[in-house]
């Protein structure tokens, strides 16, 4: 009986399975956008344009947040609590201030002449409009899981152990992290 019992603590859970699934169908987006990206490069029209220096700051954040997010992981399974809370609360406050630095990020490309999209937009700009667009999305979802998780830290009513939940959007929080950095250093070095 023993044997079946840790055979079964070894499955994987079924919504871990389901978010590698997911994270599986958004590597094979981003790769083929960043793919189109390189063979659309070799248009006569491609413009070639600096990224703002505050792409760099995002980057930090970014990375900073996967840290806190580790921490509160860590943190949670540990049972310190107070501490736990603390650090989902600045993984979130990260995730919306990379969000806004993304966001000051674009409008400094627009304000530089080049617009991102429309009828005057280069497809370089628009590429990476698109692209930065997506992720952005991908990362106000980890936003909204991550302040769902730090909402229930301070007002869940049930005092529920399982980490399972946290797990998945930590994961998943490290996987648009990673994914940041990938196609910030490919717009910046490619």
């Amino acid at each position: 009986m023993t044997t079946v019992s840790s055979h079964e603590r070894k499955r994987l859970h079924p919504h871990k399975f389901t978010m590698w699934v997911a994270l599986a169908s958004i590597v094979m987006m981003f790769a083929g956008l960043t793919s189109a990206y390189i063979v659309k490069k070799a248009n006569a029209k491609w413009l070639e344009f600096e990224l703002p220096d505050v792409f760099w700051y995002s980057t930090i954040v970014i990375l900073l947040s996967s840290l806190t997010v580790h921490l509160s992981v860590r943190s949670f399974k540990a049972r310190e609590m107070a501490r736990y809370r603390v650090l989902i609360g600045i993984t979130a406050a990260l995730g919306v201030m990379f969000v806004v630095l993304q966001w000051i990020g674009f409008q400094q490309i627009e304000a530089g002449g080049v617009p991102l999209f429309g009828f005057d937009s280069n497809p370089s700009a628009s590429f990476i409009g698109i692209i930065g667009g997506l992720h952005g999305l991908h990362v106000l979802g980890g936003v909204v899981a991550l302040v769902y998780i730090f909402l229930r830290a301070y007002i869940g009513a049930k005092k529920v152990y399982s980490s399972t939940g946290l797990e998945i959007a930590a994961t998943y929080w490290h996987f648009v992290d990673g994914l940041w950095v990938y196609l910030f250093i490919f717009f910046k070095w490619l």
